[in-house]
């Protein structure tokens, strides 16, 4: 089979949401339809030993959310689907972030009690930089919310997009009677915990349609919808792949409901991989030569084994189990002879995979976030994965110093994880690490105990403003603890001021010493944001 044929069965996409929007409910319905699963965990379920397929980390079934971004793979309809479940919780979207960086598409899921949430404003924007096409689900339509017309609007006005309902809810909570599928010109009706029914638009004039269509909810819903067809905005899917026409979809992921006529509706609108850019111009899908890229680690699995993955996007060309491939970082020749695709942390060993797919390669602490993968004698790395500088900040010191080996190894691999950012002071060379939020260390220190036994100490130097400069204008008489100097993983400077009033006041006294932003340099960055 051609190159071109398989490529074109590949729908690849992230889930984002706000946490509990119901991000891992609605992954566990699309396995059900993958057959993946017989029945699906519920996250909050802990007391009856049932946990949602893509929490696989201990930590995420003790606590009930997600930390960490999963990877599912299974075949639906004439599909070879790829989801990638990331975590919820805004204390880990930089592992969001990059896990973005590895989709075509995205489904965005809002909470129609509570509308638009912060977390879901930051996933947004990135996926508007990204010009990545997003499909949105608004869940919990089994209980009251807000007005199907306020959401809309919410989203048009907060999110900058314009939204095109594909279908549209009859009453909600106990009024909750089904959708009309604009799209397939039906109405799914809602049994409660019956199977839903489909009532094509011909056929709701039948008699054994009366009690649904003379109910009052039913007809005012009606008069909304005829509305919607005079005065809305058209359906125009080049707008959607665009980036700039959200398709809306209605429904419960926990009754569930509408949740099978949003997946075969996406299914078939959803883009298949594209051309992505490289320091050597665009390399389309269908390329004969394989590349790809890191854009995941993760360490422990399966901690009986110790092992360590890296997460890696199939770009162009055929991969095959036991290949030789050229690490472009280095330059040198690497055997992808252990394999895997997943469902969460399940993996079969893959034979085969194509531009679009997630595979998983054993990492002999070989691979690092970002790098580029390939059979092309022409070396060339895809666009690096965006950083993001963290902004708290602790000094990390073990128990036993008994332990040094096992405490640097686990700081080693979970930094090139990026579960972490590593610090080290100047000249003074204490650990430093960095993250965006308290959770993160709650789960460093957890991951720490329970995979590499050792017990740390952390002192919290507070959140810090960061900012890089070059390595000729340091001068270590400048810098104290309130200027805190500095040096990254990869050895450049930088100095952690306290706060603004401390930033300002160091500008003013040494204009001379230029200091970079990189959230700054990443949100400007011409290739990132195109």
């Amino acid at each position: 089979m051609k190159i071109s044929e398989e490529v074109n069965k590949r729908k690849t996409f992230a889930i984002i949401s706000h946490p509990d929007a119901g991000k891992t409910t609605l992954t566990e319905k699309l396995l059900l339809f993958g057959n993946q699963i017989r029945s699906a965990g519920t996250v909050k379920a802990k007391k009856s030993g049932k946990f949602a397929t893509s929490d696989w980390m201990e930590i995420e079934k003790q606590r009930g959310i997600s930390v960490t971004s999963s990877v599912m793979n299974f075949p639906y309809l004439d599909y070879k689907v790829n989801i990638l479940d990331t975590p919820g919780h805004e204390d880990f979207s930089e592992d969001t972030y990059r896990t973005l960086t590895a989709v075509d598409s995205v489904v965005m899921i809002i909470d129609a009690t509570k509308g638009i949430e912060a977390q879901t404003i930051k996933l947004f924007k990135v996926c508007k930089m990204r010009g990545i096409p997003i499909f949105t689900f608004i869940n919990k339509l089994d209980r009251e919310g807000r007005e199907p017309f306020e959401l809309l609007e919410q989203i048009e006005e907060v999110l900058d997009i314009k939204t095109y309902p594909m279908n549209w809810p009859v009453g909600m909570g106990k009024r909750f009677l089904g959708i009309f599928d604009r799209h397939n010109k039906q109405f799914v009706k809602y049994n409660g915990n019956e199977e839903e029914s489909y009532i094509p638009y011909t056929e709701l004039d039948n008699p054994e349609h009366k009690d649904l269509v003379n109910n009052a909810t039913y007809q005012e819903t009606n008069g909304e919808l005829e509305l919607l067809d005079q005065a809305g905005d058209d359906f125009s899917i080049e707008e959607v792949l665009k980036g700039d026409q959200t398709p809306v979809f209605f429904g419960s992921a926990l009754a569930p409901f509408g949740v099978q006529t949003f997946f075969d509706t996406f299914i078939s609108m959803a883009p298949t991989p594209t051309a992505r850019r490289t320091t050597d111009g665009l390399v389309s899908p269908d390329s004969d030569e394989f590349s790809g890229f890191v854009f995941k680690i993760q360490a422990n699995m399966n901690p009986a084994h110790r092992d360590r993955v890296a997460f890696l996007r199939v770009c162009s060309g055929k991969f095959e189990r036991g290949m030789t491939v050229k690490l472009a970082r280095t330059d040198k020749p690497i055997k992808l002879s252990q394999t895997q695709q997943f469902v969460a942390s399940a993996g079969g060993t893959v034979e085969e995979a194509y531009a679009g797919d997630i595979i998983g390669i054993y990492d002999p602490n070989a691979y690092r976030i970002g790098d580029t993968l390939t059979e092309s004698k022409n070396t060339f790395e895809y666009d690096e994965l965006p950083q993001f500088p963290p902004e708290l900040f602790m000094r990390v010191t073990a128990k036993n110093v008994m332990k040094s080996k096992q405490y640097r190894k686990g700081i080693e691999q979970l930094v090139q994880e990026g579960a972490i950012q590593l610090f080290k002071g100047h000249p003074m060379e204490t650990i430093i690490i960095g993250a965006v939020g308290q959770l993160q260390y709650e789960v460093f220190e957890y991951r720490m105990k329970h995979e590499y036994n050792v017990e740390i100490m952390l002192e919290s130097i507070g959140e810090r403003i960061p900012r890089w400069l070059k390595a000729e204008q340091v001068d270590t008489s400048l810098f104290d603890e309130r200027n805190l100097l500095v040096k990254d993983r990869e050895g450049n400077f930088l100095v952690l001021f306290k706060n603004d009033f401390a930033l300002r006041w160091f500008k003013d006294k040494h204009p001379k010493v230029e200091l970079t932003d990189l959230f700054e340099v990443n949100k400007y960055d011409q290739s990132y944001a195109e």
